[in-house]
């Protein structure tokens, strides 16, 4: 008899699929952490493919699954939703050293920090592209078929890294992504703190950076509400546009008349990006 290496922390029946928390210790992240999974019907009798979500700045794995609207269509279609926590978590790991909403916990954005004290925990990418992936395939009933998306930070995080690994996802999606760090005051200070100087090594995890370079694109939706208070500042949604054209993609990046950087955001639209998704991870 084997032993999982989750722990069941919660389960509810939701749109006859199931609605799950999990905890599990994290060899990249070194600590416990703490991830959600909605499960469709269809896999109590197949293995189903995933759509990884990664939520924004302040937010846990709770989030998304509690306000997105995201199970009843994902349960239509079969496509299990995982939804991890958006930093390493726990004693010992280190926090923005003024308590801020923007760097530390909660806000991981989704790099490999190389600068101390971050280096030991904040491993996020490679979090979400192995270690978690690897764990989520071996335990429970879900293919290796995966899509990314992910909200603000997390759209950053999704971006990255469907542009870093087209032959790991078949789709890839974003609410109101933090597109150029670079240029983004978060992204300055984000980059500042888990890379250091370096400004050669941000590179590797800029939207679009990535994409003015890129040889092989995923399929790419993007959507970005006009009236949300951190676009353009933050978000930088006109350099992505301008690198899509300069690469030659064709990338479906929306301007969302009216619409702010809130889950009612999210929940508008969500259904049409699960569509959007399903297309590629049913071919």
């Amino acid at each position: 008899m084997t032993t999982s290496a989750l722990t069941k922390l919660s389960e509810q029946l939701c749109f006859g699929g199931k609605q799950l928390r999990f905890k599990h210790q994290s060899t990249v992240l070194n600590c416990e952490m703490q991830f959600s999974v909605f499960l469709p019907p269809q896999a109590a009798t197949t293995k189903v493919p995933a759509l990884y979500w990664l939520s924004g700045l302040t937010c846990n794995d709770e989030n998304f699954s509690g306000k997105a609207g995201a199970q009843r269509v994902a349960a239509e279609l079969g496509i299990a939703l995982i939804i991890p926590d958006t930093s390493p978590r726990g004693d010992g790991v280190p926090d923005d050293e003024n308590g801020a909403y923007d760097f530390g916990l909660g806000a991981g954005f989704y790099v490999n920090a190389t600068r101390e004290p971050f280096a030991k925990h904040y491993q996020m990418y490679d979090y979400i592209v192995s270690e978690l992936p690897a764990l989520v395939e071996a335990e429970l009933s879900v293919s290796a078929v995966r899509a990314i998306s992910g909200h603000s930070m997390g759209g950053h995080g999704a971006l990255v890294i469907g542009l870093r690994n087209p032959e790991r996802y078949r789709s890839v999606s974003a609410f109101s992504p933090i597109c150029n760090p670079l240029k983004s005051p978060w992204g300055i200070k984000a980059f500042s703190g888990y890379l250091g100087d370096d400004k050669s090594q941000w590179r590797h995890y800029d939207a679009s950076e990535l994409l003015k370079k890129t040889q092989q694109a995923l399929p790419i939706l993007v959507d970005q509400g006009t009236a949300d208070n951190f676009y353009p500042q933050q978000l930088c949604t006109e350099s992505l546009i301008t690198a899509a054209e300069q690469a030659g993609v064709k990338a479906e990046i929306r301007l969302q008349q009216g619409y702010d950087h809130s889950y009612y955001f999210i929940a508008s639209f969500i259904e049409q990006h699960l569509r959007f998704h399903a297309k590629y991870l049913f071919s």
